[in-house]
């Protein structure tokens, strides 16, 4: 389950995954080489709102992944992501998340979920 809202004292955007007990969501950061896909954010453009900087996550765990037998980066529980934003006035910030879980027996397929953050 993802959650979206603005914190206007830090001018940022947190987007934060709850993730389910026994899964896993993978970092942004990942050798895709091995297979999963790695989480991602687009932010659809809009004159009231400058992207600063990339996407940050925190430090993810990182360890063998029986489903692509190598090791990964990944985020268990709870995971917020974090994207500074400088806004011109009030707006709505549009964007997708693509992501993608797995337990140690299965992945469930690459999900691409919208998101709409309005800001008063």
């Amino acid at each position: 389950m993802w959650n979206y809202l603005y914190n206007p004292a830090s001018e940022e955007v947190q987007i934060t995954a709850e993730i389910a007990e026994g899964w896993h969501l993978y970092s942004q950061h990942i050798d895709n080489e091995l297979g999963p896909i790695p989480t991602s954010f687009e932010f659809q453009e809009n004159p009231a709102v400058q992207l600063i900087g990339e996407t940050v996550e925190p430090e993810s765990i990182k360890e063998y992944d029986p489903n692509f037998e190598g090791d990964l980066n990944f985020f268990k529980d709870e995971v917020t992501f974090v994207q500074k934003v400088k806004l011109q006035r009030p707006t709505t910030i549009l964007g997708t998340v693509t992501f993608m879980v797995c337990n140690d027996v299965m992945c469930l397929p690459p999900v691409d979920e919208l998101f709409k953050i309005e800001i008063q």
